[in-house]
């Protein structure tokens, strides 16, 4: 693989981190940047398994590749276009920082269009637009439109443009099947790191911490759940509430069927139990809960971001059809099953 340069990125308030591995990931644009994209790629994983830093890392490739980068991440607030017209770079800034003050975070992504066809208009380029949860920003019912809009902007622009390249990612299960639907993308999924890569994000980790042994079983490699962990002072209960919390897991329950509930504590062993026809609408909210991701059954490489998981490993949650994000998401529905059952 060409040499890339790594960037960057804040891990937790205060410290940062160096890109690590990925290295199948990046190829994988740098293929994408010598022919553009036939169609979008959107892209979806688990919550925290690295999608954004892997996008930040796209940005940097693409653009040492010649590719004027539009980059939004609109509900973190941030947004970047690192172009080669002035005048194209201040006005989407100055836009951007407008709708930020009024709090109209779907403004940015829609006029990303214009600023993309401005640049166009001026001088045929390579362009690379790089959007990351924007589906959140916009609303689910307009996902399928935001795609398909992207996808005229591949095979019908109003200007003529050299090479083009559109990744989009979400953590939102119910995008995927939403944009599933239609012919307007190629959707493939991500996982979270390899062991090895894992392994060097946790050694740039200062300070004590447990055995990776323990971190790599707690977490299944996801590097979001490694910062809650670092954040939460390695407090694996701390975590699990944290989860409960943010997904209303004690609610959830308590409106499951005790046969519903049964279910649930086998998928909590074997995920690969959940599809069946009556499981299904059960399978369906764990699914927009982002607790589990489904459809993995195959591994081939290239229907894949980077690498894909194991076939199986029960032990991190992962089945052959369905995994857990993570076994953190797993071991907090195992919880609030059993304090549901003790009241």
């Amino acid at each position: 693989m060409p040499m890339v340069k790594r960037i960057r990125l804040s891990f937790v308030p205060g410290i940062e981190v160096e890109f690590v591995d990925r290295d199948r990931a990046i190829q994988q644009v740098i293929e994408w940047s010598e022919r553009s994209t036939r169609f979008p790629i959107v892209v979806y994983g688990p919550e925290g398994c690295g999608k954004t830093a892997w996008l930040r890392q796209t940005a940097e490739v693409l653009s040492e590749r010649g590719y004027e980068v539009f980059y939004i991440h609109p509900l973190d607030r941030l947004v970047y276009a690192d172009v080669s017209i002035p005048s194209v770079k201040e006005a989407f800034l100055e836009f951007a920082q407008k709708a930020f003050a009024e709090d109209a975070l779907s403004r940015i992504v829609w006029a990303l269009f214009d600023f993309v066809r401005d640049l166009l208009k001026v001088r045929k380029a390579r362009v690379a637009i790089i959007a990351d949860d924007v589906f959140q920003a916009i609303g689910l019912r307009y996902a399928a439109a935001y795609v398909k809009g992207l996808l005229n902007m591949i095979e019908y622009p109003q200007y003529s443009y050299e090479r083009m390249v559109v990744i989009v990612a979400t953590s939102e299960g119910v995008s995927k099947a939403e944009i599933g639907r239609h012919r307007w993308a190629d959707l493939m999924p991500m996982w979270n790191m390899s062991r090895e890569g894992f392994e060097q994000l946790y050694r740039q980790i200062p300070g004590p911490k447990p055995s990776f042994e323990e971190v790599w079983r707690i977490t299944g490699g996801n590097p979001g759940m490694l910062a809650k962990l670092y954040k939460a002072k390695w407090s694996v209960d701390e975590v699990i509430k944290s989860i409960t919390t943010s997904k209303d897991l004690d609610t959830f329950i308590l409106s499951l069927s005790a046969e519903e509930r049964k279910w649930l504590l086998e998928a909590v062993e074997n995920p690969d139990t959940l599809p069946a026809k009556e499981k299904l609408p059960l399978m369906q909210k764990l699914i927009e809960l982002n607790l589990i991701i489904s459809s993995i059954i195959y591994r081939d490489p290239e229907l894949w971001i980077d690498q894909p998981p194991p076939q199986k490993d029960l032990e991190l949650g992962i089945g052959k059809h369905i995994a857990w994000q993570t076994p953190l998401h797993r071991e907090a529905v195992r919880k609030a099953l059993q304090e549901a059952s003790i009241a």
